[in-house]
C-alpha cells in the first residue's frame, strides 16, 4: 500500500486515534494502528479490546492495501515533521517506509489481519444532538465517576433514556451528579446502559462547544459515537447501577442561595489548610451567614465567610471539601442552591434558577 499525505492533515486524526493505545499493551498488535487505504480515503483504527476509535481523511492513493504500524512510533515521526511537509507512506513486505523531504523512516509492521476486528452490534437507539450540548451533560456530572472502585459498575456514567429525556448520573458512593436534556427523539420504554470511565473520558475530550451534530447508537453490549470524520465504539459494563433516586434527599428545609464563584473561591482558600487525607470543611450557617473553617494536623486554621441568602435556623455540618468544590467547577450557573435537612443528612446542590435539570448530591462527614 502507499499514500501521500500533509503532515498538517494527519497529525490530529492520528493523535485521536493513539490516545486510546495503551503504552503497555499485553499484546503487541494493540501497540499498533491499522490502516487502510480504499479509493480516497485512509482509516486509521485502534482498539484497546473494551474501546475502538476509528479516524478517516482523504489522501492521495498510490496503491490500496491495509497495514498496522507502531502507533506511538508513526505519530511521533508524523509530530516531528514540519506542518509544511508532504509524507509518503510505502508499506510492503513486513515493513513501511515513511518519506518527508529528506527524511526517511523505516518501521516494522505486523499482519493486518492479526488486527482485532469490532464486534458488530444490533442497536436500539440513537439519539442525535449538538456536540455542545452533549459535552455540558457530560462535564457537569462526569466528574463524580468513580476510578478502580471495585464496585465495577460505579467506574463508568449511566445514561438513561425515558421518554424524549436523556438523563446522565454518575456516583462513587460519597457524591452524585445528574443531568438532564431534552432530545428530539422518544423512546417508548425507559432503558439505561453504563458506559465506562475511560469511554466518557475520550468522549469528553473529543466533543467540541459547537453545533457540530453528534450520533450516539446504544446496543444492549456496546454504545457507538459519530462525529464528521471520526467515530468509536466502546463496551459497556455489565453491571446494576444503584438506585440513584433513592440518593436525592428530599424534604429539606434549609435553603441556601449563594453566589457560586463567591463560595467557590472561599472554599478554595480555606483548602489551602485542608488535612490531605480527609479534606474536611466544617460549615456553619446562620442567617444571611455562611461560614466555612478548616484545621489541620499542625492546629493551624483557616476561616472564611460569605453572605448569603439565609433565614433558616443555625446548622454546624461537615463535608469533604474537595467534593464540594468539584461541582461548583462543574456548575456554569452565577448562583447556586444547597438544600440540608440536618448534620446528618446529604446536601443537595442545584442551580438555583434551574428546575432540577442538574442535581448534585454530597454526603456530609462526621464532625
Amino acid at each position: 500500500m502507499q499514500f501521500t499525505v500533509s503532515q498538517e492533515d494527519i497529525v490530529r486524526p492520528l493523535q485521536l486515534v493513539c490516545s486510546i493505545v495503551e503504552r503497555r499493551a499485553t499484546l503487541p498488535i494493540l501497540s499498533t494502528i491499522l490502516l487502510r487505504v480504499q479509493g480516497k480515503q485512509l482509516t486509521m483504527t485502534s482498539t484497546d479490546m473494551e474501546l475502538e476509535m476509528i479516524a478517516t481523511l482523504a489522501v492521495a492513493v498510490e496503491q490500496e492495501g491495509k497495514t498496522t504500524v507502531s502507533a506511538r512510533k508513526f505519530l511521533d515521526i508524523c509530530r516531528a515533521l514540519p506542518s509544511n511537509a508532504t509524507i509518503n507512506f510505502n508499506a510492503k513486505n513486513n515493513k513501511a517506509v515513511v518519506k518527508a523531504g529528506k527524511s526517511r523512516f523505516s518501521l516494522s509492521t505486523l499482519p493486518a489481519e492479526d488486527f482485532p476486528d469490532s464486534e458488530g452490534a444490533d442497536y436500539i437507539d440513537e439519539i442525535s444532538l449538538p456536540q455542545s450540548t452533549l459535552k455540558s451533560l457530560l462535564d457537569e456530572t462526569s466528574f463524580a465517576m468513580a476510578s478502580q472502585d471495585v464496585r465495577y459498575y460505579l467506574n463508568g456514567l449511566l445514561l438513561e433514556r425515558e421518554k424524549d429525556i436523556l438523563r446522565a448520573v454518575a456516583t462513587d458512593g460519597h457524591r452524585l451528579a445528574l443531568g438532564n436534556l431534552t432530545t428530539s427523539s422518544t423512546v417508548a420504554e425507559k432503558n439505561n446502559i453504563i458506559v465506562p470511565r475511560k469511554a466518557i473520558l475520550e468522549l469528553s475530550r473529543l466533543l467540541d462547544d459547537t453545533e457540530d451534530k453528534v450520533t450516539i447508537s446504544f446496543s444492549n453490549q456496546q454504545i457507538k459515537v459519530e462525529l464528521t470524520d471520526l467515530h468509536f465504539t466502546s463496551k459497556l459494563i455489565d453491571g446494576q447501577f444503584p438506585n440513584y433516586e433513592r440518593v436525592l434527599p428530599l424534604g429539606g428545609d434549609k435553603e441556601v442561595i449563594a453566589d457560586r464563584e463567591q463560595l467557590k473561591q472561599a472554599l478554595s482558600r480555606a483548602a489551602i489548610l485542608s488535612n490531605d487525607k480527609h479534606r474536611s470543611v466544617k460549615i456553619n450557617l446562620e442567617p444571611n451567614l455562611f461560614k466555612a473553617t478548616v484545621t489541620n494536623q499542625e492546629q493551624e486554621s483557616a476561616e472564611e465567610e460569605i453572605t448569603i441568602e439565609y433565614s433558616g435556623p443555625s446548622l454546624e455540618i461537615a463535608f469533604n471539601n474537595a467534593y464540594l468544590l468539584d461541582l461548583l467547577n462543574a456548575i456554569p450557573d452565577e448562583k447556586v442552591k444547597l438544600t440540608f435537612s440536618d448534620e446528618n443528612s446529604s446536601v443537595l446542590i442545584t442551580p438555583a434558577n434551574e428546575k432540577h435539570e442538574r442535581q448534585y448530591v454530597v454526603m456530609p462527614m462526621r464532625l
